[in-house]
């Protein structure tokens, strides 16, 4: 309410005056409550998103070079073919199923190999039983045959050299004539030498088989074997094994596929996933940085607020060229590349084969 007599502009820089304290307040009110609003907000669920963004800031200022990798198991990843020609009869494994070496993941029908096969095996029995039979030599039956007819010979003989001696005795005194006598000395020769032959006969009942004999009968076993053994193997083809203890990655052919040893393609993807590693790519300028046993931080895309701590444990031995690409318009491919392998300190189940990375090498 104005007095009287107080000038209009006097009244305006009093109020003026007024005014603008309480604007400031206002303000600093409202940048205070904007404050504590914020820092109500940063302690909710992005909290571990900032304490995560720190930790990387962290090891940013230790980055001495970045380069994009991919994860892969302890091994490469294996794709298992066919040995054999045939129609898949059975898939034995699913993805994702662990498995050792050794292990029949898969079976191709080869029902002409197994008869095949059998009767190799038989030959081989056939060949065993001629080769004893030609060490056993004769038959026992055979032997005594052979005794006795020894026997016989010499009764034979010594009948020969008494009727011989009786003629001898009356041709000298000439009580028979020259004819008997020379009659009676042919029969002693002539059971002589069959006393002779039935020795040689016996004698060979049981003598030893020939070297020649034996090693014809080893050669027959041997090569028996040989086919039996070719035929195993094309056999044992039929059985798709794992080369190794893994995981299932990916099953590619089921059941009453055709596969083929001629224009193979593979029918189950293998990887040794024990421990998890990166390959990643660095360029030829930067392999000065590196060493074996150096730290390194890995990043995904898929995982940002995970990081996961690993080590240089090995270099490539040939340079190549880029096969990890970031997306990246601007990423330059034509720059030969040296693969560096890192080891991670810890086991993610979420982490996959194949899937892309950051890799930060890290200074002492």
């Amino acid at each position: 309410m104005r007095t009287q007599g107080e000038p209009i502009s006097t009244r305006r820089r009093v109020r003026s005056v007024i005014i603008v304290p309480a604007v400031a307040f206002a303000c600093g009110a409202l940048f205070v409550t904007q404050i504590g609003f914020n820092t109500r907000r940063s302690a909710g669920p992005n909290a571990l998103a900032s304490k995560s963004a720190a930790l990387n800031a962290q090891s940013v200022n230790n980055v001495v070079l970045a380069a994009p990798g991919r994860f892969e198991g302890q091994s490469d990843v294996i794709e298992i073919g066919a040995g054999a020609d045939g129609i898949l009869t059975a898939v034995r494994v699913r993805e994702g199923q662990q498995v050792v070496a050794g292990e029949v993941l898969a079976t191709v029908a080869c029902n002409d190999l197994e008869a095949e096969r059998r009767a190799a095996l038989a030959e081989i029995e056939s060949a065993r039983q001629a080769q004893r039979r030609l060490l056993r030599g004769s038959r026992d039956e055979e032997r005594r045959i052979a005794s006795l007819e020894v026997a016989s010979a010499e009764a034979a003989l010594k009948q020969a050299q008494s009727h011989y001696q009786r003629h001898t005795s009356l041709y000298e005194t000439g009580d028979v004539a020259r004819a008997q006598w020379e009659q009676a000395r042919r029969e002693l020769e002539v059971a002589a030498a069959a006393l002779r032959g039935a020795q040689e006969r016996a004698a060979l009942v049981s003598a030893r088989a020939l070297p020649e004999e034996l090693a014809r009968a080893d050669a027959e076993v041997r090569a028996a074997a040989s086919r039996a053994e070719a035929l195993t193997a094309r056999a044992g083809k039929c059985q798709i094994r794992a080369p190794q203890a893994g995981r299932v990655l990916r099953v590619h052919r089921l059941p009453g596929e055709t596969v083929s040893a001629v224009t193979p393609s593979p029918v189950i993807s293998l990887a040794d996933l024990s421990r998890l590693r990166v390959r990643a790519e660095v360029d030829e300028r930067d392999l000065g940085r590196l060493r074996i046993g150096q730290a390194a931080a890995v990043h995904t895309d898929a995982f940002p607020e995970k990081q996961y701590a690993g080590r240089v444990v090995a270099f490539g031995a040939l340079m190549g060229r880029k096969r990890v690409r970031t997306g990246d318009p601007a990423e330059k491919s034509d720059r030969d590349v040296l693969e560096v392998l890192i080891e991670l300190a810890e086991r993610d189940e979420r982490l996959v084969v194949g899937l892309r990375t950051s890799v930060r090498f890290l200074a002492e």
